[in-house]
């Protein structure tokens, strides 16, 4: 399983009204271990940064004068992402970017370079609902060390997201089931005679029972006679 963590860092919030992409990384991942391959580049964008933006990346517009083009780096970079999985923070952002720069380029979207794109903020609202979901906030969480993280840098926020990813899918290697081998070990499983076992059956006490029944009257007047344990016992 080859993927590849990725973020980007703009001149602005707006692809769709002319902001560029100033800032590429890429760090891949094989086999959920980190493959020391990386992809990184300074880009200019061809237009000027919103103050704002700079004061979150730091790379000014002096910086970036003499980096290259999206053009002169697009093929290294669909190079380096073909066929993988894509992995970023709120993907939709990196995503409409790279959209934009490739759709400039006559290079299709990114969808058509790649095998899918995985958006690590939706996961996490899914295992954290109602809870902070930046990258700061999962590293805090998640314990990974972002201390040196002083601005924003998407090789070094690419890095922090693979570390925290590792962390969200904690334990998904264990729902891995290699077919073949399973097949071989139930076929040569002994069968086990259950009826030597004698298994205890627990009863309600009277108490329990009556508490039992207490709960299903208020069940009974609060949903107007519609309790679904009454009506399987009809039933049964």
């Amino acid at each position: 399983m080859r993927q590849i963590f990725l973020d980007t860092e703009t001149t602005g919030l707006s692809a769709d009204n002319g902001d560029r992409i100033i800032e590429l990384g890429c760090i891949e991942m094989v086999g959920r271990r980190l493959s020391g391959r990386t992809l990184h580049h300074y880009l200019n964008p061809e237009r000027r940064n919103h103050e704002d933006a700079v004061k979150v990346h730091g790379l000014t517009d002096e910086f970036l004068a003499d980096k290259p083009l999206f053009a002169q780096v697009v093929d290294e970079f669909l190079a380096f992402v073909a066929g993988a999985e894509l992995i970023a923070h709120n993907a939709a952002f990196d995503v409409g970017f790279l959209d934009m720069e490739l759709r400039r380029l006559g290079r299709g979207r990114l969808a058509d370079h790649v095998a899918g794109v995985t958006d690590t903020l939706l996961m996490a609202r899914e295992i954290y609902p109602g809870k902070a979901n930046s990258l700061d906030a999962l590293c805090k969480r998640l314990e990974v060390d972002n201390t040196h993280r002083t601005m924003h840098g998407a090789l070094l926020d690419a890095g922090l997201l693979a570390e925290v990813y590792i962390r969200l899918t904690r334990g998904q290697d264990a729902l891995v089931i290699d077919v073949g081998e399973t097949a071989d070990t139930l076929a040569a499983a002994t069968p086990i005679d259950f009826s030597a076992y004698v298994l205890p059956v627990w009863t309600a006490s009277d108490d329990e029972a009556a508490a039992h029944e207490r709960v299903l009257a208020e069940i009974d007047k609060a949903s107007g006679g519609k309790t679904r344990w009454r009506i399987a016992e009809a039933v049964a």
